[in-house]
C-alpha cells in the first residue's frame, strides 16, 4: 500500500483536491493556477491528497506535477488519459505517488499490465469506472483504489443517483472514490453514506476566489440539519442560511408533521423522519425512531440510506430534559446525529462537547409548531458551521 492509498484509508471522509485550469465540459476555469502556490494551501486546509492534471486538454502539464511536488509533502494523484508504462515512469519521476487509470480507454489486458507496472514503480492506482461493467471490471481487476466518476465524459452529463448506486456495490475492502460534480458538503456526504471513504473535487474549488476556503469548508463536520418543514418557503431560508439536510415529519401525529417531502436544493439532502417503520418518500435519507408508548416518538433513532443504517441520531425523551445528554453522546462509536434542544445559543457548545457527524435543531427554530423563524434558522446554521 502506498502513501495516496493508505492516506484515503484514514477515518472519515477525505477530499482529494484537484488542480486544473479548464475542463472540457465548463471551459477555462483558472488559467492562471498555480500549483506550487495551490498544492501546500490544500494540504494545509485538510486534503488527503492532490490531483494534478496533466494534460494539455485540461492546459495541465507535467511540470505542473513537479511544481506540486516540489512545493508540499501530501500525496499526488497525476492526472491524465494513460495508457503505457512510459507515462507511469514519467509519473513517478515527477513525484507522483499515484497514477489514473480510465477503464473507458483500456481493455482488460492492458489494464491488468499497468496495475502491475504501478505496483513495480512503487505507485498507486486510482482505476476509474463509470458504470456497472467497469465497476464489475474493476472489481475483478482487484483495484484496491476504485474511483466512480458521475460524469458521462460523451455528453459530460452528472447522473449523481447512478453513482451513488455504483458506490455502494464495491466491496468495503477497497477504497472507494467518489468524483466529479460535487459542489456541496451534502452532496460528499450522500457519496460517504453510499460508501465513499473521498471525494475528488476540482471545478468546484477552481472556480472558488480562494481555492484552500472552499476545500475547508467542503470539508468541515458537522452537517446542519433543520427539521420539522412545513413550508416551501422555510425550506428556502434553510437552505439559503446553509443547511445540509432538510427533515421532513411524516408522522401524521406529530404537530410538525408535513404533507410530503417538499422540494429541496439540489446542494442539500432531503431527510424524511418516520416513527415506528420508513414508509415510501422521495427523501434521499430515512430517519426512524422507535416507538414509545404514550409518546408521539421514542427517544433515539436510526438514519438510513436506503436500506443501510448509516447513523445513529440521539436525541432527548420527547417533551423531558436529560443533562446528561451530550456526555453519552460524547461517548457513541460510529456516526451520530445529535439532536434536543439544539438552538442558536447552544449548538456551538454542543459541537465542542460531543463532535457529533452532524446536528439537528426543529422546535427551537419555530414561531409556531411547523412555521420556522427565519432568523433564528439562520443564527442557528451560522454559529453550527462556526
Amino acid at each position: 500500500m502506498g502513501r495516496f492509498e493508505a492516506a484515503l484509508r484514514a477515518p472519515g471522509l477525505g477530499v482529494i483536491a484537484e488542480i486544473k485550469r479548464r475542463s472540457p465540459s465548463a471551459g477555462d476555469l483558472r488559467p492562471d493556477a498555480d500549483p506550487a502556490r495551490i498544492a501546500p494551501s490544500y494540504a494545509t486546509a485538510g486534503a488527503a491528497a492532490i490531483s494534478v492534471l496533466v494534460d494539455e486538454r485540461f492546459a495541465g502539464t507535467w511540470d505542473d506535477l513537479r511544481a506540486a511536488r516540489t512545493a508540499t509533502e501530501a500525496p499526488l494523484l497525476a492526472k491524465g488519459f494513460f495508457s503505457t508504462a512510459d507515462e507511469l515512469r514519467t509519473a513517478r519521476e515527477a513525484g507522483a505517488d499515484a497514477a489514473l487509470l480510465l477503464l473507458r480507454d483500456l481493455d482488460d489486458d492492458l489494464a491488468r499490465t499497468l496495475l502491475a507496472e504501478a505496483g513495480r514503480l512503487g505507485l498507486d492506482a486510482l482505476v476509474e469506472a463509470h458504470d456497472a461493467e467497469e465497476v464489475a471490471r474493476a472489481v475483478a481487476l482487484e483495484a484496491p483504489v476504485v474511483g466512480v466518476n458521475a460524469r458521462d465524459l460523451s455528453t459530460f452529463a452528472i447522473d449523481r443517483r447512478a453513482q451513488l448506486a455504483l458506490l455502494a456495490a464495491i466491496p468495503a475492502d477497497r477504497v472507494v472514490i467518489a468524483e466529479s460534480g460535487i459542489e456541496s458538503r451534502a452532496q460528499g456526504a450522500a457519496a460517504e453514506l453510499a460508501g465513499a471513504d473521498a471525494i475528488l473535487v476540482g471545478s468546484a474549488l477552481m472556480r472558488a476566489p480562494d481555492p484552500a476556503v472552499r476545500l475547508a469548508e467542503l470539508a468541515s463536520r458537522p452537517l446542519v440539519k433543520v427539521c420539522g418543514l412545513t413550508r416551501d418557503e422555510d425550506v428556502a431560508a434553510a437552505a439559503e442560511a446553509g443547511a445540509d439536510l432538510l427533515g421532513f415529519v411524516l408522522a401524521r401525529e406529530s404537530p410538525r408533521a408535513a404533507p410530503g417531502v417538499l422540494p429541496v436544493p439540489e446542494t442539500t439532502l432531503a431527510v424524511a423522519v418516520w416513527v415506528g417503520t420508513a414508509g415510501s418518500s422521495d427523501a434521499d435519507l430515512d430517519q426512524v425512531h422507535d416507538v414509545e408508548a404514550g409518546k408521539v416518538r421514542g427517544r433515539e433513532a436510526t438514519l438510513f440510506a436506503g436500506a443501510a443504517p448509516v447513523a445513529r441520531v440521539l436525541d432527548l425523551p420527547w417533551g423531558e430534559d436529560d443533562p446528561g445528554h451530550w456526555a453519552r453522546a460524547a461517548t457513541a462509536e460510529g456516526r451520530v446525529v445529535l439532536a434536543g434542544g439544539l438552538g442558536p445559543e447552544n449548538v456551538a457548545a454542543a459541537i465542542d462537547a460531543v463532535r457529533p457527524w452532524a446536528v439537528d435543531a426543529s422546535s427551537s427554530l419555530e414561531r409556531s409548531p411547523g412555521i420556522k423563524d427565519h432568523e433564528r434558522i439562520r443564527a442557528y446554521v451560522e454559529a453550527a458551521r462556526g
